[in-house]
């Protein structure tokens, strides 16, 4: 895992410890009159910031570059396309190359190292909540919360009801009674 802290702001990248592409060659720097101009992704190229140029790679890709002959790595950012010069690789940034410490030789042998970002959590808040719990296994009761242990207790308690009032039967009385006729 390698992480990257941008001077001046406070940014913080993390990237993967497997890089994506791999490539061994040489490495230039391109300035003077470049500055200024519009690179191939359309920003305008200072030579202040930590760029390069790359044939293939995706704009925007992080790149590690390795000095092979110092070991002084940097993280640079594919902004524009190149190096169109046979055998060449990467063309970086004045800043990039003074940083690496090749500036003065013009070339350098180097390791570039394509890097993925992992995503950072962008709202502190979220980090509060707690994960739901997993449901209950099929073979298993879920535990019952002590207010509501009385409420769902599986022996059944007595109930004392009042009789309803239409059910109760009515004694008959003789007078009211009709007996059959007879037959005398």
């Amino acid at each position: 895992m390698l992480i990257e802290t941008s001077p001046g702001r406070e940014e913080t990248q993390i990237y993967s410890s497997k890089p994506t592409l791999v490539e061994h060659g040489t490495a230039s720097w391109y300035g003077g009159r470049w500055i200024g101009r519009l690179t191939a992704n359309g920003e305008t190229y200072r030579a202040g910031d930590i760029t390069a140029a790359h044939k293939k790679l995706p704009f925007d890709t992080r790149v590690r570059v390795v000095d092979l002959k110092t070991g002084n790595s940097l993280i640079v950012r594919i902004n524009n396309r190149g190096p169109f010069v046979k055998g060449r690789i990467i063309d970086l940034s004045v800043v990039a190359a003074k940083k690496l410490g090749f500036y003065d030789r013009g070339l350098a042998k180097v390791r570039v190292e394509a890097l993925r970002e992992i995503p950072l959590l962008q709202n502190s808040n979220l980090k509060a909540l707690k994960p739901p719990k997993p449901p209950a296994p099929l073979n298993e009761t879920a535990p019952v919360p002590k207010s509501k242990a009385k409420e769902n207790s599986p022996v059944p308690k007595p109930v004392k009801k009042a009789p309803d009032i239409r059910t109760i039967k009515q004694p008959q009385s003789s007078q009211t009674k009709k007996s059959p006729p007879s037959r005398i």
